[in-house]
């Protein structure tokens, strides 16, 4: 089953916390779909890691750490998922 709209939006709504990944909800895509939802959880992920908050504004900070944390998580269950199908590539 394809990802339902656009992949970039996804991994907004998962850097959100709006939408979780877990090997449950994975088993509907195929191996093209994880391969687009990791590589634009890496993008998300990289274009918000590229923006500094102010060291003063700590609940900026903590905003920005959770979305990263839920990216990194994300990612880490993604390739996990992968790797027990036996589909590294």
């Amino acid at each position: 089953m394809a990802i339902a709209g656009n992949p970039r939006k996804v991994a907004n709504d998962i850097a959100q916390g709006f939408h979780s990944i877990t090997p449950s909800t994975l088993r509907q895509y195929d191996l093209s779909d994880l391969n687009i939802l990791l590589f634009n959880l890496n993008i998300v992920l990289r274009e918000l890691r590229s923006k500094p908050t102010p060291p003063d504004d700590m609940a900026a900070t903590r905003d920005r750490n959770l979305k990263i944390t839920r990216l990194n998580q994300a990612i880490s269950v993604i390739q996990t998922y992968r790797a027990t199908r036996g589909t590294k590539g």
